[in-house]
């Protein structure tokens, strides 16, 4: 099987099993995306999720966050992994939008990771999600799935799995083919225990292919 060919299996296999894909964070706008994917490093969704409207109720928009102080902050994001830096990022995030962007959070990765707190992953989950630009966001998932279906090889670093998947996936699917590997990893292909009896990409998986083979 070549290369393209094991591509397009998976996307095949995708666009049938899970045609509406979607990010698990709950947002209205690009503002609660952005302050909500900044929360979610190192942290689950969920818990994100169960943060975030508490934040908006005080925070609704660029302008009153970038007024917001460390000690009032905080406490709403303590139960979130790292909250020192996370609450810095996200003051230091909405005053550059303020000072720098005249209140508009940024459409282009190059300009986003200017900002604190906003890495290429979380940029490039923002232009996908939000614009529907085809980048590739990379997390723990993305990376694991990828090469255990053999869609990468050798990768050692996200950017590197970035550029590999970015090679074969057509530009129209890649903001929902992060979903795909995403949420594939979340709940079949887990680190430790892959549900690899109830995957459908069994066929074509080079990781189950050598489990089997022992």
């Amino acid at each position: 099987m070549t290369k393209k060919e094991r591509f397009q299996y998976v996307i095949d296999y995708f666009e049938k099993h899970a045609p509406d894909a979607e990010t698990e964070l709950l947002y209205d706008n690009t503002y609660q995306l952005l302050v909500a994917v900044i929360l979610s490093a190192q942290c689950t969704d969920k818990r994100v999720n169960m943060t975030t409207p508490h934040i908006f109720a005080q925070y609704p928009d660029i302008p009153a966050l970038s007024k917001a102080t460390f000690d009032d902050l905080f406490p709403l994001i303590k139960s979130i992994s790292y909250p020192n830096n996370k609450t810095k990022h996200l003051i230091g995030m909405a005053q550059m939008v303020m000072e720098d962007f005249n209140g508009e959070i940024p459409e282009t990765v190059a300009e986003l990771v200017k900002l604190p707190g906003v890495g290429r992953k979380t940029a490039n989950v923002i232009t996908s999600v939000v614009h529907h630009q085809p980048n590739m966001a990379v997390d723990t998932h993305v990376f694991r799935v990828s090469a255990r279906l053999g869609l990468t090889t050798n990768a050692k670093t996200p950017l590197q799995t970035e550029q590999q998947l970015l090679k074969y996936i057509p530009t129209s699917k890649v903001h929902i083919a992060h979903h795909w590997l995403i949420l594939h990893g979340r709940y079949v292909c887990l680190a430790r225990s892959p549900k690899c009896g109830e995957c459908g990409l069994r066929p074509i998986c080079k990781y189950y292919k050598q489990l089997i083979s022992g």
